[in-house]
């Protein structure tokens, strides 16, 4: 049972605000390494390839965060367990300012742990202490407002601080680490929403669907993978083109993939048809022809290309996650629901994780082909998983019994948030007439 605290509360109508910075804080220490990437090419001999692998290895953190972060929220309670995950943030990016080889890949992974159970926690703790009288939908916006903010922040703070202030590959991290105990200051008069009392349990419906399998598992790798390939792979191919300002061309790219993304999930919505796969297709050609874009801007070495790709494949990252989380949403039926346990969501959103190994595979594979060449590979790929799922998109349509989801209420960490924000509203068509 969590304990009540003793200190007076701030006004009710602003206990979000401190939850929504933790949401922010803990996204700006997941993608502050975009932008140290760059420094540690320009200043170490670090390989393309353990930099990437670096990138990588905090999807060895963050999915355990995703899967434990529900049940951790609902059995030791929200507070608890972000404020922990705080502190663990905030000491990873202290090891990542002592700048050596093993010390950035610990921090990388504990990163990652702590953010996959904020992500969880942390948006669900912000739209409970919103209040009965605002609405779900607002409370799900300003968590992903908060959570995109703290990505495109992350890149871009970053950048700025290693582009001109001394230590830059110290310095970044600590200032993270000032945050995240600002931020713990902020919340430690928070209120607890859900007492731990939970056992946890699964609720894991959606993951079982055929429509799952062909609708929605083709497109997830797409989500991050996009992501990162305007972010993380691109900017460094025209870096010579932008000399003495990569970290802050790095970080700024990274801001507007982020915000693109942002931008781009509200439409997801309109898109969002209960007969059809529409939403997932148009969102998948969105990427397609931004790894297109991509490939042309490595092959002309174009700055200008990096920017007009970064902002294609930044709307089709936010396209793939809010229509892949309207198909979810569908297929989860609201009488089964459970406290505790991985839900469908935080599955779903692991498996848009396999898109962090994306550097990781090109940086793999880059002695074999060139990056336009792989770019390219990687767009026809997109096609075949496009194919599939456009010869499912009207099959495996959810029964009646997924067609009357429960109303979110307390004590529940249903949704995962991770990269850009939690599931957004739902379709107002009717799914049965």
């Amino acid at each position: 049972m969590v304990s009540s605290n003793d200190m007076p509360a701030p006004h009710p109508t602003r206990h979000w605000l401190p939850a929504a910075a933790a949401v922010a804080v803990a996204a700006w220490g997941a993608n502050q390494f975009t932008a140290l990437a760059t420094v540690y090419r320009a200043r170490t001999d670090w390989s393309a390839l353990s930099l990437a692998a670096m990138f990588s290895v905090y999807l060895l953190g963050l999915l355990p965060g995703l899967l434990l972060g529900g049940p951790a929220a609902d059995r030791y309670g929200r507070r608890r367990t972000v404020r922990g995950a705080l502190g663990l943030s905030a000491a990873a990016s202290v090891l990542l300012a002592l700048g050596d080889e093993p010390s950035v890949y610990a921090a990388r992974l504990g990163t990652g742990f702590a953010a996959g159970l904020v992500f969880l926690a942390g948006t669900t703790w912000l739209r409970e202490l919103s209040g009965p009288e605002v609405p779900p939908e607002d409370g799900a916006r300003r968590a992903m407002y908060a959570t995109g903010t703290g990505f495109a922040a992350g890149a871009l703070v970053s950048g700025v601080i290693a582009e001109w202030l001394p230590g830059p590959m110290a310095l970044p991290g600590l200032a993270h680490a000032l945050g995240c105990l600002l931020v713990l200051r902020a919340t430690r008069r928070l209120p607890e929403t859900a007492p731990g009392c939970c056992a946890p349990r699964h609720h894991t419906a959606a993951v079982r669907h055929p429509r799952f399998r062909y609708v929605v598992l083709p497109a997830s790798p797409a989500v991050l993978g996009a992501a990162t390939v305007a972010y993380v792979v691109l900017p460094p191919l025209v870096a010579d083109r932008v000399p003495g300002y990569a970290p802050l061309f790095s970080g700024l790219v990274a801001a507007l993939t982020l915000t693109a993304g942002v931008v781009a999930q509200p439409f997801a919505a309109r898109l969002d048809d209960a007969d059809s796969a529409r939403a997932t297709l148009t969102a998948m050609a969105t990427v397609i022809a931004g790894l297109l874009l991509g490939s042309l801007a490595a092959a002309h070495d174009s700055v200008g290309l990096v920017v007009a790709a970064a902002v294609v494949l930044g709307t089709g990252y936010g396209l793939t996650l809010g229509a892949g989380l309207h198909e979810v949403e569908r297929l989860s039926p609201g009488r089964t629901a459970r406290p505790g346990g991985p839900t469908s969501a935080s599955l779903y959103q692991s498996t848009t994780s396999s898109g962090f190994l994306t550097p990781l595979l090109l940086a793999g594979t880059a002695g074999h082909a060139s990056y336009p060449a792989l770019l390219a590979g990687m767009a026809a790929v997109g096609l075949l998983c496009l194919a599939v799922t456009a010869a499912h998109s009207r099959r495996h349509l959810p029964g009646p019994e997924h067609l009357h989801p429960a109303p979110a209420g307390r004590g529940r960490s249903e949704d995962a948030s991770v990269q850009s924000g939690p599931t957004p509203p739902r379709s107002r068509r009717r799914w049965a007439e």
